[in-house]
């Protein structure tokens, strides 16, 4: 009696018409459509754990963009505002120098008193309820489970999930914070990072309509054409941070610094016009 040779792992056909490989010990992986088996493959614990989102806790990026933009669209606009009335060049810079100064620290302190503020009405919200599960912790772990079923947790998953924070402290006021109050006690964005984000980039885009003055032109159009091409480059890169197009980003900004730039412009030739 012969002996038959074992054969090689065969390719099952798919409904798609993808062959799908077999194991020597049965199993079935999908193969990808350009050849070779399809893996999901997961990283180590220590990559999985390095952030990779973007900034959305308010720190340094919103107020990075708004600083920009806000510089931009102001001094372009007091640039229009004193050119309209006819003022010389000189008169011009001192305006948009006074004017980016002025702004940048507005700004900062700005910032810097708002996110220190928001961040303290955290920490207090925070000890009102670590104190609230100090005082009534039985009601409090049942306001958990009703929480995270809430979130779409099975009840039972939630009722263990709760019965394990209750045993620590620590991560049961974490859940508590992030469940009702919507964030991380840990995360808070740093007041000083903002006021310096919002300083610099305020000064940045200020700067960027003055730059033909400061370049020795009298002419008010180019100041304005070069605080339009950095309104639409502030847009499109603000966008970039974003799903929307890059384009759509740029020319809404545009628009935007072109509306306020023509009010201070007329605004400027009728003050002019009058004195004069």
């Amino acid at each position: 009696m012969n002996e038959i040779p074992p054969t090689a792992p065969a390719s099952a056909a798919t409904p798609d018409g993808v062959g799908s490989a077999v194991s020597p010990e049965g199993a079935v992986s999908p193969a990808s459509p350009g050849g070779g088996t399809a893996t999901d493959a997961v990283p180590e614990d220590d990559v999985l754990l390095v952030p990779h989102h973007g900034d959305v806790s308010g720190g340094w990026l919103r107020a990075a963009v708004f600083g920009a933009m806000d510089g931009l669209v102001t001094n372009i606009s007091l640039i229009a505002g004193v050119g309209g009335g006819g003022v010389d060049r000189q008169a011009i810079v001192l305006t948009g120098v006074a004017g980016l100064v002025a702004g940048a620290v507005s700004m900062a302190l700005g910032e810097y008193s708002s996110v220190r503020t928001q961040n303290e009405q955290l920490d207090a919200e925070v000890a009102k309820e670590e104190r609230e599960l100090r005082l009534h912790g039985a009601a409090e772990q049942r306001e958990l489970v009703l929480l995270l079923a809430r979130a779409g947790l099975s009840p039972e998953l939630a009722e263990q999930i709760a019965a394990e924070a209750a045993t620590k402290p620590d991560l049961q006021l974490r859940l508590h914070a992030l469940t009702e109050l919507g964030v991380v006690p840990e995360e808070k964005p740093s007041p000083w990072t903002a006021a310096i984000s919002s300083f610099v980039c305020f000064a940045v885009g200020a700067l960027v309509p003055l730059l033909s003055f400061l370049l020795g032109s009298d002419e008010l159009w180019l100041a304005l054409a070069i605080g339009g091409i950095g309104l639409f480059t502030a847009g499109a890169l603000a966008t970039r941070a974003t799903t929307g197009r890059w384009w759509a980003g740029g020319v809404r900004q545009l628009l935007l610094g072109a509306a306020a730039a023509g009010v201070t412009y007329l605004v400027g030739r009728l003050i002019g016009a009058t004195v004069a």
